[in-house]
């Protein structure tokens, strides 16, 4: 696995079908740095950083999450510096933290057998809650390099969260694209709420959790595909 350079600013690691791990980003500022996501386990995590070094990048002071499901947010309790998240992906969170604590992890290992590839039978799960929340939209001043942090409406889940980097023109939208992961329903009415929002922004690359860096067309064709 190598780390990719997208834009003056921003790396990613790709992501890996076996074990569905999603892009994992990077934003480098002039004054600090953040990721996109934190990944699907501290192993997950730690090759991200171990590329992050070997590129001279310093490590990310801030992780923000694009939404709750786990191959974005079970890592996180080994990423450096403070995570950031909007409140209904930590409600989701606390839930599967009192679940693991309460039962174990077994009912997480059923999900998919991916959660079983990145994770064997004698590992901790641990499910951390985000140290800082935000409502509908915040915006971040890197150094030279500002983020938008909003809030969507989006078919793939009710909590989902963009990272748009304005100099880079770059769009980071995990997984909202997709169908509902639980019941594969993706609403025509969401789909057109997260195209207009999309549209509002006015990105020239989008990148994807599950996907390589597309132009924005090609993601709104992509969002709209059988509707």
């Amino acid at each position: 696995m190598e780390l990719k350079r997208l834009t003056e600013r921003i790396w990613y690691m790709p992501f890996e079908e076996e074990r569905d791990r999603p892009n994992l980003g990077y934003v480098k500022g002039d004054n600090w740095s953040l990721a996109v996501d934190a990944g699907h386990s501290a192993a997950h995590v730690r090759e991200f950083y171990e590329l992050l070094e070997k590129e001279n990048l310093p490590l990310p002071a801030l992780t923000v999450l694009t939404h709750w499901h786990w191959d974005h947010t079970f890592g996180m309790h080994a990423v450096n510096g403070l995570c950031l998240a909007n409140k209904r992906t930590n409600s989701y969170l606390a839930e599967w933290n009192d679940k693991i604590v309460k039962k174990g992890p077994n009912e997480f290992f059923a999900l998919h057998e991916s959660v079983r590839r990145e994770y064997s039978p004698d590992m901790d799960v641990i499910v951390k809650k985000a140290d800082m929340l935000f409502s509908g939209e915040i915006t971040l001043d890197l150094g030279g390099c500002t983020v938008k942090v909003i809030e969507a409406e989006a078919p793939h889940t009710d909590d989902s969260t963009l990272v748009f980097v304005e100099q880079d023109k770059t769009l980071f939208l995990g997984d909202c694209t997709c169908d509902d992961f639980f019941t594969g329903i993706k609403r025509e009415d969401l789909c057109r709420k997260l195209a207009d929002t999309i549209k509002e922004i006015n990105p020239e690359i989008c990148l994807e959790g599950h996907w390589i860096p597309v132009d924005t067309e090609d993601t709104l064709t992509d969002l709209m595909n059988g509707i």
